[in-house]
This record gives structure tokens, C-alpha cells and sequence, in this order.
């Protein structure tokens, strides 16, 4: 088996990454360290499931609360003072400047993926400062720390379609940004700070231009697990109808650890660049919602009810990505689309209702 081959990763995702983009077979087979902020989250369980399969030793940062919101990693998370443990959790927020300091220096990774964010686009209108600080101003924080301690740490940076917006699709990695939103806004300022700090100081920086990537860990209240969520409520008699909002929007949507596998593969390259990663597919939200429904034999319309208060102030009518350049250079490529991606989360959210643990899926 070739080196290629043998070190690309997560269960059969995506093409074996060519040799040209991997810095060595000797560099990968070494224990290597990584920080993954936003661990907790759908990206950040799945990213520390596929790096644990590689052989990193993994961090990862996590918000003091009164209540436990670690189900998407309690299977891959077992006490520290066993041999073996290879994922170490550290209290720590992207806001607090000094923590992210006080980590690198400690952990000092080889790789750090920065994944957390306020990333709800609605709620970004209710809370925008909060947004500017979470997802804008905390990308600040954690370069000023990789650039203080070691500029040869590589950094991920969890860029967004929303930065995008209004521009028309297809959508690339030349597209003009125009936001439409606090947390679009927010991103774009991540976006080229990465960049700046990139050319500034020849840091292994890059943004991964994602489009929606959604699983059965997608948080409930972003629309598709909202949909598929309902949906396994219905079959099992524990609702009657689903309140939408806008249904025409149209958006490309993958199958997050897909996603993930080419968020590493950034970090493998030789040289530092920005990737879009996306489907190239477009779908509108009533389309999920009918992929959802159809699977269980439901018709939506009988139980789908329309409330203003989920429309946004903007709206941003099309997102549509162009994954070229990422099928180049990175050997990347989506499989999962909506059709097979709704019955993926629905299936997951009715064996969740039948008492399957979070981290099955």
C-alpha cells in the first residue's frame, strides 16, 4: 500500500491525497499534536474523530458551563489517566486573548483548526457584537498567539459561504464578498486577517471556504436537523407540525465529515491556500424538506406551517460552490448529497429518539 494511500484518513472519504500535497510519510507518522477550538460542535467532534484515527494527539477547547454539552465527543473522550487517551480537554474561550496564548504555549501544536463561532446566521442579527467578537475578533486572538509562540504551527481557519452572499452563483475562491449578515460580516474580517497574517509573517495560514456541511450533529436549530428532527418527532407521535420561515432560499448543502477530511488536507499542502469546498449542487430548502418527509412516506404540506419570525432581515438567496480548485490540488471531492443527506440525518434523529448515544452517528 502506497504512503498516500495509507495516510489519508477517515473512513474511505474522498480520494487518496496525492503525494504532491502531503508534506511527508515521515512528518505524518509521527505523533503529532493539534488544537481544535469549537471541539464540542459538529465540525470539531467529527475533526477530532478522524485526526484520533490518524494517530494525533488532540486538544481541544471547551466553554465552562453548569451543563454538560459534550455528547458529540463522549465516545471518543475516556479518562485522562488511562494509557492511550489521546484527546485532552482544556477550559478556555476564543474571546479570552490570554487563554488562547496561555494554550499555544503549553500545548504547542503542530496544527490548530479553528472552528468555533457564533455561526447562527439569524441569531447573528440578535446578537451581532457577540458575533463581531466569537467569530470575527477570536481569529485575532488565536494568530496573535501562534505568531508569539511558533510561526511554523499551521492554522485552519473555518470560513464561510455566508461571506458570499449576495454575490451570484457558482461561487469560488475569486468571488467578490458581500455579506448579508452580522455573522457573514464577522467571517469576512476572519477571512483576511488569516490572510494578512499569512503574508505578514509567512505563517502556514488558510481559510477553508465551506458551504453548508450538515449531520445527524448539526445543532436542532439550523434548518435541515430542525427538518429531519421533525420529521423522526412525527413518525413517533411526539408532534404534529413544523413553523418554517423562508423556503426558497437555495443552498448547497454536504455531508459534514466529508468536510472535514478536506479541512486536513489544507494543512497538508506545501503551500498555503484558501479552498472552497462544496457540492456544486443546489437545492432549495422546501427540496430538504421534501427528501425528509418522502423517506418516512409523509407529505410535507400537511405538516409544515409558515411564521415570520424565522425570515431574516436580508436574506441571501443562492449559494452555490465551485470545488474545482480543491478537486485539483487536493484530491477533494463531495459524494453525499441532499437527497441521501436527508435520509442520512432522519434515519439518525428517529434511532436518536429510540435511545441511540449521540456519537453512533
Amino acid at each position: 500500500m502506497g504512503a498516500a494511500t495509507r495516510l489519508c484518513g477517515f473512513s474511505g472519504l474522498g480520494q487518496a491525497l496525492p503525494l504532491s500535497v502531503i508534506r511527508s510519510e515521515e512528518a505524518l507518522t509521527e505523533a503529532k499534536r493539534a488544537l481544535i477550538t469549537g471541539v464540542t460542535g459538529q465540525d470539531g467532534s467529527y475533526m477530532a474523530g478522524q485526526l484520533l484515527a490518524k494517530g494525533y494527539e488532540v486538544h481541544g477547547v471547551v466553554r465552562r458551563s453548569s451543563s454538560f454539552n459534550r455528547g458529540r465527543i463522549d465516545h471518543l473522550h475516556h479518562d485522562e489517566h488511562v494509557p492511550g487517551q489521546n484527546l485532552h480537554l482544556h477550559y478556555g474561550d476564543v474571546t479570552d486573548a490570554a487563554r488562547m496564548h496561555e494554550l499555544v504555549r503549553m500545548i504547542s501544536p503542530h496544527e490548530v483548526y479553528n472552528l468555533a463561532a457564533q455561526s447562527h446566521v439569524r441569531v447573528s442579527f440578535d446578537e451581532p457584537l457577540h458575533t463581531a467578537m466569537a467569530s470575527g475578533i477570536s481569529t485575532l486572538n488565536l494568530l496573535e498567539a501562534i505568531r508569539s509562540h511558533d510561526t511554523s504551527i499551521r492554522f485552519y481557519q473555518a470560513s464561510t459561504s455566508e461571506m458570499f452572499g449576495a454575490s451570484p452563483p457558482p461561487q469560488n475562491e475569486d468571488t467578490p464578498f458581500y455579506p448579508r449578515s452580522p455573522y457573514g460580516a464577522a467571517k469576512v474580517y476572519s477571512y483576511w486577517i488569516t490572510r494578512n497574517y499569512r503574508e505578514a509573517y509567512d505563517m502556514f495560514a488558510v481559510n477553508g471556504q465551506l458551504f453548508n456541511h450538515e449531520s445527524p450533529r448539526r445543532g436542532e436549530t439550523f434548518v435541515t436537523r430542525k427538518i429531519t428532527l421533525a420529521v423522526a418527532s412525527i413518525v413517533k407521535g411526539l408532534m404534529s407540525e413544523l413553523w418554517m420561515g423562508n423556503l426558497d432560499s437555495i443552498r448547497d448543502w454536504g455531508y459534514a465529515p466529508e468536510y472535514t477530511d478536506g479541512m486536513w488536507r489544507m494543512l497538508q499542502a506545501d503551500v498555503p491556500e484558501d479552498f472552497v469546498l462544496a457540492t456544486g449542487s443546489a437545492y432549495t430548502i422546501r427540496d430538504f424538506l421534501q427528501f425528509s418527509f418522502d423517506h418516512v412516506g409523509l407529505t410535507w404540506e400537511d405538516y409544515v406551517k409558515f411564521d415570520p419570525k424565522f425570515l431574516r432581515p436580508t436574506e441571501v438567496d443562492q449559494l452555490i460552490g465551485d470545488a474545482s480548485k480543491a478537486k485539483t490540488k487536493l484530491g477533494w471531492e463531495a459524494k453525499v448529497l441532499p437527497p441521501e443527506l436527508a435520509r442520512i440525518m432522519v434515519d439518525a434523529d428517529i434511532a436518536r429518539l429510540d435511545g441511540a448515544p449521540e456519537g453512533k452517528f
